[in-house]
């Protein structure tokens, strides 16, 4: 069978996340395995690869592959990465709910930190980011109208930076961020699925071209137990 690798490595996700196999345990050895899906281990060790390149496991000498609590979706905080980029990544179901888009004079304190002059438009656009059936993300964005024109519903819902980077041709370079907890607000309770929590964890960004011209602000708001924020640190002398 072609790329049977990928036929197992689906259905052990999907038994990790049945909780078949849960965080902590120990998956079966590679040679039974090898027995119960009537294949190569090779063939075993690609699906092994890739459960943990996507995080469901950890492979640890003399013990074997440990699952790992898939619970939680890992964030990089220092990328800058599109929800459509981070879902393909995360592998589950995913979904984009658009509540409001619309053009909001600029003339708020949004829009001067985003150097808008007198008479230019804002995008004020808020969606819902639903993973695996529940509400977990609420963004809002503010973007400058002249530097990006033609905004829809449907864009919005697939993706702003494809529609930007590749219809547009801008170059989108880096971003300043400010992460903090908060307590949650009627905005939240209207459009996430919030299981009881009172506190949201809001990363605040402000995304920047090529050019240095700062083009977008956006408020991400994230309930706490679905997600641990990574990064990568390099000490420097």
């Amino acid at each position: 069978m072609k790329n049977k690798y990928l036929v197992i490595y689906n259905e052990l996700v999907n038994m990790i996340q049945k909780g078949k196999y849960k965080a902590g345990e120990i998956l079966p050895s590679e040679h039974e395995m090898c027995e119960r899906f009537t294949t190569s281990r090779e063939t075993i060790r690609k699906a092994l690869n890739l459960l943990s390149q996507n995080g469901y496991i950890q492979k640890i000498r003399g013990k074997g592959s440990v699952v790992l609590d898939h619970n939680k979706f890992e964030f990089p905080v220092s990328g800058l990465t599109s929800f459509k980029e981070l879902s393909e990544q995360l592998g589950q179901d995913v979904s984009t709910y658009v509540y409001e888009l619309y053009l909001e004079p600029a003339d708020s304190e949004v829009g001067r930190k985003l150097n808008c002059s007198k008479g230019q438009k804002l995008w004020r656009i808020v969606r819902a980011r639903e993973i695996s059936g529940e509400r977990i993300i609420l963004d809002k964005d503010y973007i400058r109208e002249d530097i990006v024109p033609g905004l829809t519903k449907q864009i919005a819902e697939n993706s702003l930076y494809h529609y930007i980077e590749n219809e547009l041709n801008l170059a989108i370079s880096f971003a300043k961020k400010e992460i903090v907890v908060e307590p949650v607000t009627e905005e939240d309770e209207n459009y996430l699925d919030l299981d009881g929590h009172t506190q949201v964890v809001v990363i605040r960004s402000y995304v920047y071209l090529a050019d240095a011209t700062v083009f977008q602000f956006t408020e991400s708001r994230h309930r706490p137990d679905k997600f641990q924020f990574v990064d990568f640190a390099r000490r420097t002398k």
